[in-house]
């Protein structure tokens, strides 16, 4: 019988020299925002789209082919509420169209299942809260299985079997609202661990103390089996495994430039190592320089770690890279810039002015009139662009050190 093994190799990425600048696009703007932004990218899991949350309440999505075309619009999913996460379907990809959706969650409404070809509502999973009120999750994952999908807010992660549309189970992440126990305040990361077999996941919360991310069972209930302390008092952000060491987790903070690396199998009462990007490089001249971090930083930026487990990629704070992401085929990196950026009230005296209009302030003890104008928010840099860090094809090889999946 023939052989039918394959064996998969991860991309090489040459760090040896800056990346070059292979696509440079901008999300589709409105007369409400017309300097729209994007927040987070996230590939589709086949590589062939891309999928990012943008300032004015919408989704945008880009196929791989607008580079040769970047005239060309992205198709855009517009929501009536902010968006707090989005997650693709985990075999999602555009050759099979039943799996071509993702997860969406907006503010004050039930979760959405949307397809990804036309926007369209597949299917809504609800939460609510004791008041009747609809409550929109901050976290999303799947499990590895892909039939359940975790949800996480205030005190509670809620679990919905993804072919049963409605209402799911609540897991409760502390006993009460008075309780000191547990895992307290909105559980604002979830991540499964990669491993085969495998049934733990980790949540993190924004509440702010050094204990505040725990491991769970999927199939032991709502009890924590161990919580991870000795990271910084600041709420967590992001929880990503490294697919091919899986007890490795990182973990990114509120307000904190430093991405934490915990090793499961050892003590969890303090980090492996931290991660603090110290050093910037100019792509154009090729030099590197130092670059003085924000300590205090209210971005909530996103970072990524590529398949092969060897990179971990991570915007900085001074141009508010707000997401990175590594390509799933390819030695490529995607990027999104962009935050808001308000410029100092201008003054404006007026003397002949006879009322008070348009917040205009009157001075009793002068006589005069002092108009405030207020500004729009204006962004600096709304790009999202492609990074390549591929060989030269005089230079492409395999680096021996590298490892490869078999099947």
């Amino acid at each position: 019988m023939e052989d039918t093994g394959y064996t998969w190799f991860s991309p090489q990425y040459d760090t040896s020299r800056p990346p070059s600048l292979k696509t440079t696009l901008q999300p589709s703007q409105t007369e409400d925002f017309p300097e729209n932004f994007a927040r987070t990218a996230k590939w589709c899991p086949d590589g062939s789209t891309f999928l990012t949350h943008c300032e004015d309440r919408s989704l945008q999505l880009f196929t791989t082919s607008l580079s040769d075309d970047p005239a060309a619009q992205p198709t855009t999913f517009h929501q009536p509420s902010p968006i707090l996460d989005f997650i693709w379907y985990p075999t999602a990809s555009p050759l099979t169209p039943p799996t071509y959706c993702f997860i969406a969650s907006v503010r004050d409404c039930p979760i959405k299942l949307l397809d990804a070809s036309d926007g369209r509502l597949r299917a809504s999973y609800r939460i609510v809260d004791h008041r009747e009120r609809q409550v929109a999750p901050h976290s999303l994952a799947f499990d590895l299985t892909a039939e359940r999908l975790y949800c996480g807010f205030e005190d509670a992660i809620e679990v919905f079997d993804i072919s049963r549309p409605g209402h799911g189970t609540r897991l409760p992440t502390t006993p009460s609202k008075k309780s000191k126990d547990g895992l307290k305040g909105i559980i604002s990361a979830l991540a499964f661990i990669p491993s085969q077999g495998s049934d733990t996941y980790a949540a993190g919360s924004l509440y702010p103390t050094p204990s505040n991310i725990a491991l769970f069972s999927s199939t032991q209930g709502p009890e924590p089996i161990m919580f991870v302390s000795g990271g910084p008092s600041a709420g967590v952000t992001q929880i990503q495994f490294n697919i091919l060491t899986p007890h490795l987790m990182y973990t990114a903070h509120r307000r904190h430039e430093t991405i934490y690396a915990w090793d499961l199998r050892s003590h969890l009462d303090a980090p492996l190592v931290a991660y603090k990007c110290t050093a910037q490089v100019d792509v154009e001249s090729g030099e590197s320089k130092e670059m003085k971090m924000r300590t205090r930083t209210n971005q909530k930026l996103k970072f990524d770690v590529d398949l092969g487990g060897r990179w971990l990629a991570s915007g900085d704070h001074v141009y508010a890279i707000g997401s990175v992401s590594f390509h799933p085929l390819y030695p490529t990196l995607l990027s999104v810039s962009g935050s808001r950026h308000f410029e100092s009230e201008s003054d404006s005296d007026s003397e002949d002015s006879e009322d008070d209009e348009d917040g205009g302030i009157l001075d009793v003890g002068s006589g005069r009139q002092r108009v405030i104008q207020r500004t729009r928010p204006k962004t600096l840099d709304r790009s999202i662009k492609t990074w390549s860090f591929e060989f030269d094809s005089s230079e492409a090889r395999i680096p021996p050190e590298d490892r490869a999946v078999t099947g």
